[in-house]
C-alpha cells in the first residue's frame, strides 16, 4: 500500500468562480466592456483569485490534509502489521507442511489462500476509504469556498471573480485586481469562527472499538 497520502489535485476543484450582484463598494477590480444587455461595461467590476493558494492556504484544507495522511499512514503500519503476520503463517507451512497428511495439507493451502484473499480485500477496501476521504474533504472545500467567494463579491460589490490557474483559461490579469489575499483571510475567519460546530473528522475503519 502507497504510504502516505496523495491529495487529490487543488486545482481540480474549480475553474472559474463566478457572481453577479447589484452593490458597488472600493475593491481592488477592473472593469470590462460588454455588448451585452442588462449591465453598463463601465459599472461591471472584475477581480481573480489564485485557485491553488486559495485552497493551500485555507485552514480547513490544511487539517483535513493532515487528518487524512494520518490515517493513511495508520491504515499502510496496519496493513504491514496483517502482511507479515500471514507471510509469517506462510512460512510455517512451508516448513512443517511436510509433517501433515495430504487432506490437512490440503486444508492448509486452502486457508492460506483464504487469507490472502481477504488481505488484499481488506488493502483495496482501505484505499477505497481514503479516496472517499479525499473526495470528500474536496467537496466540502469546493462548496465553502464557493459560498464565501460569493459573500465576498456582494460584500466588495464585485461581478465577476475569476479563478486564476497556471494552463487555465486566463492567461493574464493585471496583479492589481487579485483580491487572493483577501480572500483567504476572510474565508479563514469564516473557519475560525465556525470552527466550533465543523464536520468531525473521518471514521477510522482500523480504530480499536
Amino acid at each position: 500500500m502507497k504510504k502516505g497520502l496523495r491529495i487529490l489535485g487543488v486545482l481540480a476543484i474549480a475553474s472559474v468562480l463566478f457572481y453577479s450582484c447589484e452593490q458597488k463598494t472600493a475593491t481592488p477590480t477592473a472593469e470590462v466592456e460588454t455588448s451585452g444587455e442588462g449591465m453598463e461595461a463601465a459599472d461591471m467590476k472584475v477581480a481573480f483569485v489564485y485557485t491553488d493558494s486559495v485552497i493551500n492556504k485555507y485552514d480547513y484544507f490544511k487539517k483535513m490534509s493532515e487528518e487524512i495522511t494520518a490515517k493513511g499512514q495508520r491504515f499502510d503500519t496496519d496493513l504491514q502489521s496483517r502482511a507479515k503476520g500471514f507471510e509469517q503463517e506462510v512460512a510455517t507451512f512451508q516448513q512443517t507442511g511436510g509433517n501433515m497428511t495430504p487432506n490437512q495439507a490440503r486444508a492448509k493451502q486452502d486457508e492460506l489462500v483464504q487469507k490472502e484473499q481477504n488481505l488484499m480485500t481488506y488493502r483495496n477496501n482501505l484505499m477505497q476509504e481514503l479516496s472517499a476521504d479525499e473526495a470528500k474533504m474536496m467537496n466540502d472545500i469546493y462548496e465553502q469556498v464557493q459560498s464565501y467567494i460569493k459573500e465576498y463579491a456582494v460584500e466588495n460589490g464585485i461581478d465577476i471573480i475569476l479563478s486564476y490557474t497556471r494552463g487555465g483559461a486566463m492567461w493574464y490579469a493585471n496583479e492589481a485586481i487579485d483580491v487572493t489575499a483577501s480572500v483567504v483571510e476572510g474565508l479563514n475567519k469564516k473557519y475560525a469562527s465556525n470552527s466550533g460546530v465543523t464536520t468531525p473528522a473521518a471514521a477510522d475503519s482500523t480504530a480499536k472499538k
